[in-house]
């Protein structure tokens, strides 16, 4: 990997210029969450997208190839990632699908009735910051992007639970330590938890990051299963396990 871009089979993705480069969480998450639609049988309404902090714009573009049919609005409080997403969708073949806005999530919804890109989602996906109480970088890009300051999780619920559709899914990726506080949380905003994905760097340790599928229910989510599984990253050499590879197949090298 060059310290200024990252190549997948069918985009780079450039990242020189934001704070946050591409990790192996932006992947996980690009490649685990849904992409089922359910249009409108009266206007055939494509599969709307919301991207929140996109940062380089990993995530778009791993779900435009996923879903050609999908139209998806990506934003950032974050004047560097927003220019760096919009000259990675543009060197993509995927450019056509993708739009990039200067925008915080608790504002997008007055900014996107400017952009006549105002409706509900089918998806929405988050790599949300997630350090608190802990030292701020001195970078402020970086600080930006890591710290919950901007964007706590009740309000990542609350904006979300606004702006998803009624069959609508909000895909996280988190620090697996947050996982209880955050469906507690979303329990408030009539948000279902449908699945818990918890992944292992290696067999032997405890859970490092979670994945996680919330749908919007008008009632208590009574009978309301949620499917629960695991993901390990590392086989027993140190390499990729066989279940990462088959998740990320489409896109790593």
């Amino acid at each position: 990997m060059s310290t200024q871009n990252f190549r997948f089979k069918q985009f780079t993705v450039w990242h020189d210029k934001c704070a946050m480069k591409v990790g192996t969480d932006g992947v996980l998450l690009g490649a685990w969450c849904p992409v089922t639609h359910h249009p409108s049988p009266t206007t055939n309404t494509p599969f709307r997208v919301l991207d929140v902090g996109t940062g380089s714009g990993l995530i778009a573009l791993m779900l435009a190839q996923r879903c050609p049919d999908a139209r998806i609005d990506a934003i950032d409080i974050d004047e560097a990632a927003v220019k760096q997403a919009r000259e990675n969708f543009e060197r993509s073949a995927f450019s056509p699908q993708l739009s990039v806005f200067r925008s915080s999530l608790q504002e997008w919804q007055r900014v996107g009735d400017t952009c006549a890109n105002a409706g509900l989602y089918d998806l929405i996906v988050s790599n949300p910051p997630y350090f608190r109480n802990s030292l701020k970088n001195p970078d402020k890009g970086r600080e930006l992007a890591r710290h919950t300051d901007s964007l706590s999780y009740e309000e990542l619920l609350q904006h979300s639970a606004r702006l998803l559709a009624v069959h609508g899914r909000l895909a996280l990726i988190l620090p697996a330590e947050a996982e209880k506080e955050i469906r507690l949380l979303a329990e408030r905003y009539s948000l279902y938890c449908a699945r818990v994905t918890r992944v292992y760097c290696k067999e032997s340790k405890p859970a490092r990051r979670v994945l996680l599928l919330f749908g919007i229910t008008e009632s208590p989510a009574h009978g309301i299963t949620t499917i629960e599984d695991s993901l390990v990253l590392e086989n027993e050499i140190g390499g990729r396990s066989a279940a990462y590879s088959e998740l990320c197949k489409e896109f790593y090298l």
